[in-house]
């Protein structure tokens, strides 16, 4: 009689305890997938603002060329500047 009190117990806590730890896990694992997510998200950032400061000095080494050629004056040459500066 006293075991099956003592099962009767000790099974149902078990139970409980088990799935405290499975949920504990998942919630963790869940929180280090959205961090991964974010930090991918960050990084992805900070890649398109490099390729856009490349870009972007493309665009005035080409603008500053075309000026030393003479195809644009002085006053094009700052609105064309001020234009891309502005984007």
């Amino acid at each position: 009689m006293e075991k099956i009190i003592f099962f009767g117990l000790v099974i149902p806590i078990f139970a409980f305890v088990l799935y405290l730890g499975v949920n504990a896990i998942m919630k963790g694992t869940e929180a280090k997938n959205v961090l991964k997510e974010q930090d991918n998200l960050k990084n992805n950032e900070n890649e398109n603002f490099s390729d856009d400061k490349k870009n972007l000095s493309e665009e005035l080494d080409k603008l500053n060329n075309l000026l030393k050629d003479g195809v644009l004056t002085q006053e094009e040459f700052e609105k064309a500047k001020k234009k891309l500066l502005d984007n």
